[in-house]
């Protein structure tokens, strides 16, 4: 074992967040390359493995190499699986180090990238990636450029790639983090909103070659939805500017066919009953729209207030003990 791994008690420098959700495929691999990986740095760390109720044999995997690693890698098994975003605050609620790195288990962000992050992440508040020479479909692509375009528009936080999940936060952005309560979290956004510097480097990524994609059509979406009604209530105030303009539009409309009829008379009138329907239908669909949107809002609001956990971790372990208090009143003293 090295030296740095050592169990002595003193809170690690680094700690290594991976969120886990059905990743068996992946694990035998990416436990061993973490692990080399944080040795590099030359600091002391933590690998928090964060299983997301999974159904496979994760967990078991988890357990052994937590037992096998004891007091560096740790397992921590939620009751059922709530989703990447809350598994990660699952995991920074344990976390000691003083620089925290996100990592998805998927491997197409490999973990040797980790040095050079922990490096940055002593410089700046936030480290965001940039996924260089990106391995996905085009649907997904698009999508992610259509995220980063209106996150930087509404946090007015120039960062180009925050679907990536490969980043890095100190501790006091963390703790500032763990402070908010709402159930629906978009954790690089909400890091932002605390962070006084950031920056963002380009990292490898590379193609999945090891297990599925837990990121659905549907559930892309539900990201989506959550992203928006989180970050900003813009669209809210955007609803009642459209609503005035389409308002104004249809009461122009109106008037232009009261004149039209006047000059050609009523037969003419008659021949634009379908376009006057039609717009009515468009109308009609705008009003569905807002009211979505209103309603995606209000359900943010009932969920809020009814206050539930965003997680509930069922196990730990591997886990180091705390350093004493007696330590902690010492080390303060001087």
């Amino acid at each position: 074992m090295n030296e740095l791994e050592i169990n002595t008690g003193e809170d690690p420098i680094v700690s290594i967040v991976i969120p886990v959700y059905n990743e068996e495929a992946c694990l035998s691999e990416l436990i061993p390359r973490t692990l080399a990986a944080c040795r590099e740095t030359g600091k002391s760390f933590e690998i928090l493995l964060v299983d997301d109720g999974s159904s496979d044999t994760s967990v078991a995997l988890i357990k052994e190499a937590a037992e096998r690693n004891a007091g560096t890698v740790i397992g921590v098994f939620l009751n059922r699986n709530y989703g990447q975003h809350n598994a990660i605050m699952a995991g920074l609620s344990k976390v000691r180090g003083k620089i925290i790195v996100t990592l998805d288990a998927d491997l197409q962000n490999p973990p040797e990238e980790i040095p050079r992050l922990v490096a940055m992440g002593a410089e700046y508040d936030v480290v965001g990636t940039v996924r260089a020479h990106r391995n996905d479909s085009f649907f997904r692509k698009f999508s992610s450029s259509l995220v980063n375009k209106a996150v930087q528009r509404a946090t007015g936080v120039m960062m180009h790639d925050y679907g990536c999940m490969l980043r890095v936060y100190k501790r006091h952005i963390v703790e500032a983090m763990l402070m908010c309560q709402e159930r629906s979290t978009f954790i690089p956004v909400l890091a932002n909103s605390f962070a006084r510097t950031t920056t963002e480097i380009e990292v490898e990524h590379a193609a999945r070659t090891l297990g599925e994609s837990k990121y659905s059509f549907g559930k892309l979406i539900s990201l989506m939805f959550d992203l928006v009604t989180t970050m900003t209530t813009y669209p809210l105030r955007l609803l009642s500017i459209v609503g005035g303009i389409i308002s104004a539009t249809g009461f122009g409309f109106g008037l232009l066919l009261l004149v039209l009829r006047l000059i050609y008379g009523a037969e003419w009138a008659e021949g634009g009953v379908f376009t006057l329907f039609a717009l009515v239908y468009f109308f009609i669909g705008a009003q569905f729209i807002a009211m979505g949107l209103l309603g995606e809002y209000i359900g943010r609001i009932y969920h809020d207030v009814r206050a539930r956990p965003r997680y509930f971790i069922q196990e730990i372990i591997g886990s180091q003990p705390a350093k004493k208090e007696a330590m902690r009143e010492d080390q303060s003293s001087h």
